[in-house]
């Protein structure tokens, strides 16, 4: 019966945390016809944890924290951390954007470095929350972005603009992993956006 309510709680708070993704300016129009996009993620602006720390500051205080507990620790994290926005982070959105546009037969790919597309993706991280795991408890992680659709010789015209907030980041079973957490956030986003794509266009 215990494992029932533990389970049944962490169902709960899974549904609670559910993502909120919207239009705040422009359309899809552009997408129509396109078979490539190209992709850019910006970090600068990144907050994280309940106090919206920097993500320098973040980094500086959990790699403190790891190594009082255990000496090295927190070093070997941080070089895990810097390598997560490369290895996880956009592997994770790109492979699921184009996963569920190509599972609908839609001939549209986005993909990093296609300077010859005429549109942009940009994908700017503006919070998150790592969320935790321990065992029979966890806490999914949350991801919060703003996706820009813009002309890639001309970025200042902002054909589309939407706000994801708090796309969970989560896995079936145990998931120690902070940085693999926030990249199944990253990959909630991806297939949102491209569902949206699928929708509107």
């Amino acid at each position: 019966m215990k494992k029932i309510i533990i389970v049944a709680a962490i169902f709960v708070s899974t549904m609670l945390n559910a993502q909120d993704m919207k239009v705040l300016k422009g359309d899809f129009g552009a997408l129509k016809g396109q078979t490539e996009v190209n992709v850019e993620f910006d970090f600068s602006k990144l907050t994280l944890m309940k106090e919206e720390k920097t993500e320098a500051q973040y980094v500086e205080e959990r790699a403190k924290e790891l190594n009082e507990k255990n000496k090295g620790v927190g070093d070997v994290w941080k070089k895990k951390w810097e390598s997560s926005k490369e290895l996880i982070w956009k592997p994770k959105f790109l492979e699921l954007i184009n996963v569920v546009l190509s599972k609908d037969k839609k001939d549209l790919t986005f993909q990093e470095g296609l300077t010859s597309a005429k549109y942009t993706l940009i994908v700017e991280a503006v919070w998150i929350y790592p969320g935790w795991d321990v065992a029979m408890m966890k806490k999914p992680a949350k991801v919060t972005t703003l996706i820009k659709l813009v002309e890639t010789n001309n970025k200042s015209n902002v054909l589309l603009e939407l706000s994801s907030k708090e796309a969970p980041g989560d896995q079936w079973g145990s998931n120690f992993s902070n940085e693999s957490r926030i990249g199944e956030g990253f990959a909630k986003t991806g297939k949102s956006v491209a569902k949206m794509i699928l929708k509107k266009i």
